[in-house]
């Protein structure tokens, strides 16, 4: 049974592999732009090409929201759909206009209760069928396309919008239909009236304690329009828009909160798509102004001169959710600037208003300070909240600290919880954002593939919903994993993007990240000279430019690569702080790799037992990539001391673990090692063509190019899908028909499918 689908819905929140997008728009238009775009003409290419020349500049750029409204994104598709509804006759034009009302804004799902009730006679439309707009089903009506649905509601007249809409409110009469029956009611509505406005707003939190965020968008965005009080129009539309944001209707959302003045929406917005140090000062003067005494402003300037205080038993008097979850963000825009003077500001304010917060926050201004053991104790708490169902901002922030405690396991887990709460919530908008830090989570415990399939995933989502900050992280952090993986031209194209986004709005996290990635890539290919002088600088840029905390989690990197180019001095002091940051959390990874880093610091034999130490503790950890990395360095350091037999049988085991993750750049400095002791190395780990599944044969990014190019996908397509060059994907497919021994896409489909079979 076909059941009438809703065109707000409709290939909204699709992959952009069901998005036919190579062919439409300009690849000079910014990713983020193109796929929400797409998403705001419901995949069809035709009002694309319409709407693509009425962006302004601004909109092109992303810089403002794109039109939301169906007469303004395709009115000529609209106008011709308009007059092939018109020539249909009355009968067939009044069914298809229940049916568009029943589906459209909102679905109710009504329209066979209605057709009943209002004992409408059906055959009419057959002349729809016959004209191609819509046929009739067991379930309803379905309609050829989203536009036609939307023309057919909006031929119709107002007085017929009217009937129709009551006709449905009359029928929605079971129980949980209760905010569907208001919005037809107010829908049916002659003009303003203050009863139907109350009505609306009850529904709509009926709508958004049930996750339906876009019913109660609607429902509120009504009740605004139906309301005579300027005042309560502002604030219904600042619900609305809050709605629109949840569901991941960012374009809606910003359109919305201009009719507004908001400090917490534009803060959200600056935070998710805008400036960070903007972002952060609007949050906080949101937080301020909620202090039950005094002003805001006098606020503010107390907290720019108060310090931060030390983890002191103070009572507290619990503040509201939305304060708390205010300054959570708050801590969240001074994160991505990686502003020290920030994080202070935010703790400041919430002593001063007696918020107890999210232990995120203090956490990582006593790290940044470098108070760790006072830091080890507020994150430990926080990320000890991460049991299933709890609301998905905290349990985003519950990872954020198990990653920073290198409690791996944990921060898959919370991140894991986050997403699926957000889902059971209906906050779209927050999905995205729990995947960014799961990816770092399954890429460190050993799950490459995983991790890389999930930021990429994550990617198109934040891109949706209008989250070009975290999209911008996350070309980051895929700009990592492609180091990480050998992949030199992803890496730099990734990285070079990310960096460019980042630099122009102050984000000093995925800024740092992506330097962060250059840096490996240059560790992993030998130029350890390079290496050292792009992580030497990471913290140097100053905020918005460079992090701290990237340069500390890089500091074992940092440490090799001054090793291994002979400038030492500035190394032993970053792994002096970093050695005291593990033997505060305890993390086995931790205290691992500060044992590497004294290894690598160490003298001949003295280096030794560095190592034995540090694969121990890697045994006891989760972080499988950096233990055969170690493995590696412990197996050159043995062969410079002559230890041929153990120096092999570390030497292998980093090599069968660098092949298990698809890490050619350093599967080649394990062979290189092996080489130099004598021992016969095969050209290449990988597997000849047929003894395995082909999937395993692949890293992540080969293998959606393999799956798609095998789908009928062009190179141009896959680049657009993948926010990706078309050189790029050349380069990708070079590497998947190297990989797997084949010469054709002919063989790439059979191949494929072979492994799909077995």
């Amino acid at each position: 049974m076909l059941t009438p689908v809703n065109p707000t819905s409709l290939d909204r929140t699709s992959p952009p592999s069901r998005i036919d997008t190579g062919r439409t728009l300009d690849p000079a238009l910014p990713e983020g732009v193109r796929i929400r775009l797409l998403r705001a003409v419901y995949g069809d290419p035709r009002a694309a090409a319409e709407l693509l020349p009425r962006l302004t500049p601004r909109q092109a750029a992303g810089l403002d929201p794109l039109p939301t409204e169906p007469a303004s994104l395709a009115p000529e598709l609209l106008t011709r759909y308009r007059r092939e509804i018109r020539a249909l006759p009355d009968g067939t034009r009044l069914l298809l206009l229940l049916a568009a009302a029943d589906q459209y804004p909102v679905a109710t799902h009504a329209f066979l209760r209605a057709v009943a009730a209002g004992r409408l006679d059906t055959r009419p439309l057959e002349a729809a069928e016959t004209a191609g707009v819509a046929h009739a089903t067991a379930g309803g009506v379905v309609f050829r396309d989203a536009w036609t649905r939307i023309a057919a509601y909006e031929t119709g007249s107002p007085a017929d919008r009217r009937d129709v809409h009551r006709l449905l409110a009359r029928v929605l009469r079971a129980e949980g239909e209760t905010p569907r029956r208001s919005w037809h009611r107010g829908a049916g509505a002659l003009g303003p009236s203050a009863r139907l406005t109350a009505e609306l707003r009850t529904a709509a939190q009926q709508a958004r304690d049930a996750g339906e965020h876009p019913l109660a968008c609607a429902l509120v965005e009504r009740a605004a329009a139906l309301s005579l009080d300027p005042r309560e129009q502002s604030r219904l539309l600042n619900r609305a828009a809050g709605d629109a944001w949840q569901s991941g209707e960012g374009d809606r959302a910003r359109r919305l909160a201009a009719a507004t003045d908001s400090d917490a929406l534009n803060g959200v917005f600056a935070l998710r798509a805008g400036n960070a140090a903007e972002a952060f000062d609007a949050l906080l003067t949101a937080v301020a102004r909620r202090e039950p005494e005094g002003s805001g402003a006098d606020l503010r300037q107390a907290s720019r001169s108060a310090e931060v205080p030390r983890m002191v038993a103070v009572p507290r008097t619990p503040a509201p959710d939305h304060a708390v979850h205010l300054l959570a963000r708050a801590t969240e825009a001074a994160v991505y600037t990686g502003d020290l003077r920030r994080c202070r500001e935010a703790a400041a304010v919430a002593s001063r208003i007696g918020i107890v917060p999210h232990g995120t926050l203090g956490g990582l201004a006593a790290a940044f300070e470098g108070r760790y053991e006072d830091a080890r104790d507020l994150l430990k708490a926080a990320a000890g909240r991460c049991g299933p169902g709890g609301d998905p901002t905290l349990l985003i922030h519950a990872g954020i600290a198990a990653l920073m405690l290198g409690d791996h396991t944990r921060a898959t887990t919370a991140t894991v919880r986050a997403a699926a709460s957000a889902r059971a919530r209906g906050a779209t908008v927050v999905v995205a954002q729990a995947m960014e830090f799961r990816a770092y989570a399954e890429f460190w415990t050993g799950h490459p593939r995983a991790a890389e399939t999930a930021a990429a995933d994550a990617l198109w989502q934040a891109h949706a919903t209008g989250q070009d900050n975290g999209a911008c992280h996350l070309q980051a952090a895929l700009a990592m994993f492609a180091a990480l993986t050998g992949d030199g031209d992803v890496c730099r194209e990734r990285a070079a993007a990310a960096r460019s986004y980042a630099l122009g709005r102050g984000l000093g996290l995925p800024a740092a990240l992506a330097q962060w990635a250059l840096a490996y890539l240059d560790l992993s290919s030998g130029r350890f000279a390079a290496a050292a002088a792009r992580l030497r600088a990471l913290a140097g840029f100053g905020p918005g430019h460079g992090h701290r905390a990237i340069r500390h989690l890089a500091t074992p990197h940092y440490v090799e690569a001054a090793a291994r180019s002979g400038d030492t001095r500035i190394a032993r002091a970053a792994h002096a702080d970093y050695d005291r940051w593990a033997r505060a959390v305890r993390s086995p990874d931790d205290l691992a790799l500060s044992a590497r880093c004294r290894a690598l610091l160490a003298p001949g034999d003295e280096a030794v037992e560095h190592y034995r130490s540090a694969l121990d503790l890697h045994a006891r950890g989760t972080r499988d990539f950096e233990r055969a990395r170690t493995e590696l360095l412990f197996g050159g350091a043995l062969r410079r001391l002559r230890r041929r037999t153990e120096a092999r049988d570390r030497l292998h085991t980093s090599l069968e673990a660098f092949e298990s993750f698809g890490a050619p750049h350093c599967a080649a400095q394990a062979r290189a090692e092996l080489r130099a002791l004598g021992t016969p190395v095969a050209a290449t780990g990988l597997p000849t063509p047929g003894a395995l599944d082909p999937t395993t044969r692949l890293t992540a990014q080969q293998l959606m190019v393999a799956r798609m190019a095998a789908d009928g996908a062009t190179n141009r397509e896959i680049a657009v899908r993948l926010a990706l060059s078309p050189r790029t994907i050349d380069h990708h497919l070079r590497g998947v028909f190297s990989r797997l021994g084949i010469r054709s896409r002919i063989e790439l489909v059979r191949l494929l499918a072979e492994g799909e079979a077995s």
